[in-house]
């Protein structure tokens, strides 16, 4: 099974993108599910996460009161609002399931976390 993300794009500083995590085959509901970025020669950096259990969510100082993550259950999907993004935010961005918990522990280690989808790309310039 593998998450499919989309919503990005090129933006200017300062602008907004939401971002979608949606799957095939899998119940998103079942699962805490993380957003990571990565740039390239860097490892993927956690970004944000949303619990299965109660939905509380989890978010990286250098997002904090930027984005915002949020699922819904009915279409299947999990969602990273992303506001007054910076050039920095330039990234691969993906979403997957993290394997042992369906709470957000605000740890974002790589392997526990699978069903790693292809990414999509924000940039952001002027």
């Amino acid at each position: 099974v593998q998450l499919v993300e989309s919503g990005g794009g090129l933006v200017q500083p300062g602008g907004s993108l939401r971002l979608s995590c949606t799957a095939s085959g899998i119940n998103l509901g079942l699962y805490a599910i993380g957003w990571f970025r990565q740039v390239p020669g860097k490892e993927h950096e956690g970004v944000s996460c949303i619990s299965s259990s109660d939905a509380t969510t989890h978010y990286v100082d250098f997002v904090k009161g930027r984005f915002t993550i949020s699922r819904d259950n009915l279409k299947n999907a999990v969602y990273l609002q992303m506001n007054s993004l910076k050039p920095e935010d330039t990234a691969v961005y993906y979403c997957a399931t993290q394997r042992h918990s369906r709470k957000c522990s605000g740890s974002y280690y790589y392997f526990d976390f699978g069903s790693w989808g292809q990414g999509t790309q924000v940039t952001v310039s002027s």
